[in-house]
């Protein structure tokens, strides 16, 4: 970029196709936006004064237009010296249409920009949401491992949400929904013969092994509901596959992109179609065991199946890293980090430092928000558990 002022004035950047921008997160006290290369993986914190330069670099506007529109919202205008810097450090990334790709790596900060000067150029503990593609393939062991199942996840994934996309429509939705909800009810209002029924599963155990079959194809639907969702959405899934941790074998389905989609209801809605498909698996067997003419053996294994996997789907919506909850509440926050940066925040704030008010308005309300939904939500879930275990020992 040693071109004379003029004819870098007229130069009209444009991003990689593949490059995708987020929304502003809040990082501790910080707004940054995450930068993602799709193809590489590769993902990077930047301020939102580089956000603001970087999202118009669109092959359409000059630099002298794009700052135009920064002096008029950040009330100075930028030199050479500055474009040529950004373009250096987006070529050497290979962000821009033209330059050589990026080399995948860990998560970053955008070297040079102001978070970079904020996070010391090294990206916070658990930051960007959607971690990088990996250097290479996971060393199989026979304790623990992976293994892909499919050879293009994301061709899997749209026969599917073609076949099944109907089930997202709002008609067809909301009275699922509205069922699931009215289940819980039901569950709510049984728990006491509800716990008794897994109590005598146990002592059964074909009947175990059946249940257990069949909590496991619902977790295998928790994964793939994640990936339909995303594709409905305009996300890509980029492995389907197993892995294990013997003694556990689940199924796994890796969604990309899900924090650059355009609206904050679609990565909630991704986020939370895991839970929602593992109740809406468990509506026929609660039709079974509330109105069927069953034997007493699968009358109890329906209703310890309604608990166990009603227990299964609301612990993925509990509020703790890495599950679904968190996401949620990462999206409903705004946040990256968000565990993270709420235990710092609180750290400050109980003993009262002045930076604990250099935190934006957002922050000291989100962070707190958190804690104390979490807070609560662990509550409720230990009062169940107690109340459970009472019923099971005392009945």
């Amino acid at each position: 970029m040693s071109a004379a002022p003029g004819a870098l004035a007229a130069y009209r950047p444009a991003l990689r196709p593949r490059v995708l921008l987020s929304d502003p997160l809040l990082d501790g006290a910080a707004t940054v936006h995450l930068i993602k290369d799709a193809e590489t993986g590769s993902s990077f914190k930047v301020g939102p004064k580089e956000h603001f330069l970087i999202a118009r670099m669109d092959g359409e506007r000059s630099l002298a237009e794009i700052g135009e529109e920064y002096a008029g919202e950040y009330g100075r205008r930028l030199g050479d010296a500055h474009w040529k810097r950004l373009l250096g450090l987006l070529g050497a990334k290979g962000l821009l249409a033209g330059a050589q790709g990026a080399t995948p790596g860990a998560p970053g900060v955008l070297p040079g920009s102001a978070a970079a000067a904020r996070a010391g150029a090294v990206a916070s503990p658990g930051a960007p949401a959607v971690p990088p593609v990996p250097p290479g393939p996971e060393k199989r062991t026979l304790l623990r491992g992976s293994l892909p199942l499919v050879a293009d996840a994301d061709a899997t994934t749209a026969r599917l949400h073609r076949a099944v996309r109907f089930l997202l429509a709002p008609a067809v939705l909301a009275p699922l929904l509205a069922l699931t909800l009215a289940m819980e009810a039901v569950v709510l209002v049984r728990a006491g013969e509800l716990v008794l029924a897994v109590r005598g599963l146990l002592a059964n155990p074909v009947l175990l092994t059946g249940t257990a079959v069949l909590l496991w194809v619902s977790t295998a639907l928790h994964e793939l509901a994640h990936g339909v969702v995303a594709r409905h959405h305009g996300g890509r899934v980029s492995e389907i596959g197993l892995r294990w941790r013997l003694p556990a074998v689940i199924m796994y389905c890796t969604v990309d992109d899900y924090l650059y989609f355009g609206t904050r209801r679609h990565r909630i809605a991704t986020a939370a179609a895991g839970a929602v498909m593992n109740l809406i698996f468990l509506l026929p067997f609660c039709a079974l065991w509330l109105f069927a003419p069953l034997d007493d053996a699968t009358h109890e294994a329906f209703a310890a199946l309604l608990l166990l996997g009603s227990v299964q789907a609301l612990v993925m919506l509990v509020p703790l890293p890495p599950l679904d909850g968190y996401r949620i509440a990462s999206q409903l926050a705004g946040a990256t980090g968000l565990a993270a940066s709420t235990g710092v925040y609180l750290r400050l704030a109980l003993r009262r430092s002045p930076e604990a008010a250099g935190y934006p308005r957002r922050a000291r309300i989100a962070y707190p928000a958190y804690a104390g939904a979490t807070a609560l939500v662990l509550a409720c879930a230990l009062a169940a558990a107690v109340a459970g275990v009472h019923h099971l020992l005392t009945a």
